[in-house]
């Protein structure tokens, strides 16, 4: 297939092209810097400067490419997420959730594209009222934390256009495997303790994992939502001093919830004590999905 991928020089997108790639795809990749145009040609891609909320421009990239498929995976996320200032922090990806969504939606229709495959997360998005696995079934939080309400709106908008017009929402756990995450340093400075009884669950997903997950999506995945996650969920208060042990770092701190309420919020407090995991069994099942790192804990110690 001819794929156009939006955010192609992201976390995700640098994986996901030379995958795509050498799975046999053209591959149109939009960048908003001219300077990673060359990264984009290196991974044999076709790039395009682009930048996704200037809606006519998307307009005239997609028509002009003639893809067989859209991947967005564009976000505007820059060093560690601040969790206190939540909505704040996902402002920028929030637009490209909605208006960058909007305007590539609306050239697929126009270029008579029929597969889009658009980025959602699995986590803290979903309800927090029971604490099995959460599946691609279950509902989304009805009552997100005010700090997170407006990213939530925008994950929430995202999916249900994609799904409108017959696309598929993946669902991606907490990625790592990247050098440049600086979530390790965080760890590695013990600046990101346990905290209260830690019991939060997290799903994580190893980038590769999530590239060769994406590239099946586009390749045979139904319209619908699909879980990208690991085989392993985990409670904070377990995957943290592992990550820190994997690195070379301290154990982790441990405060009460007051005192992370004081400095992540209401917001951060939920991610670490309340929020679940997510189940990875549709996306096995459908796509045909093996995973290099069915575990955060082999994941991990390739960080080190």
């Amino acid at each position: 297939m001819r794929i156009f991928v939006a955010g192609a020089t992201g976390a995700i997108g640098a994986r996901l092209v030379p995958l795509l790639v050498e799975r046999g795809h053209e591959v149109i990749g939009t960048t908003r810097s001219a300077a990673k145009a060359d990264q984009l040609r290196a991974a044999g891609a076709e790039p395009v400067v682009l930048d996704l909320l200037d809606r006519d421009a998307v307009h005239a990239a997609v028509v002009a490419a003639k893809p067989d498929a859209i991947i967005h995976e564009a976000t505007a996320l820059t060093g560690a997420s601040d969790f206190k200032h939540f909505d704040r922090t996902f402002a920028g990806t929030n637009r490209l959730r909605t208006e960058g969504t909007d305007a590539l939606l609306a050239a697929a229709r126009d270029a008579g594209v029929e597969r889009v495959v658009v980025q959602s997360f699995a986590g803290w998005p979903s309800a927090r009222d029971n604490g099995s696995l959460t599946t691609e079934q279950d509902p989304l939080d009805p009552e997100p934390l005010p700090a997170m309400q407006e990213t939530h709106a925008a994950i929430r908008y995202e999916e249900e256009a994609a799904l409108a017009a017959g696309g598929i929402a993946l669902r991606y756990g907490g990625f790592y495997g990247s050098p440049d995450d600086q979530f390790l340093d965080v760890v590695r400075k013990r600046k990101f303790p346990v905290v209260g009884d830690g019991g939060g669950v997290w799903s994580f997903i190893h980038l590769d994992d999530a590239a060769l997950a994406t590239a099946l999506a586009v390749e045979r995945g139904e319209p619908g939502v699909y879980n990208i996650v690991d085989d392993e969920p985990a409670p904070v208060r377990e995957w943290l001093p592992a990550l820190a042990a994997a690195l070379g770092a301290k154990p982790p701190r441990h405060v009460p919830r007051w005192v992370g309420r004081l400095a992540a919020g209401e917001a951060g407090v939920a991610m670490m004590t309340e929020i679940r995991g997510a189940s990875n069994e549709k996306a096995k099942r459908e796509l045909g999905w093996q995973l290099r790192y069915p575990s955060w804990r082999e994941g991990f110690r390739t960080l080190a």
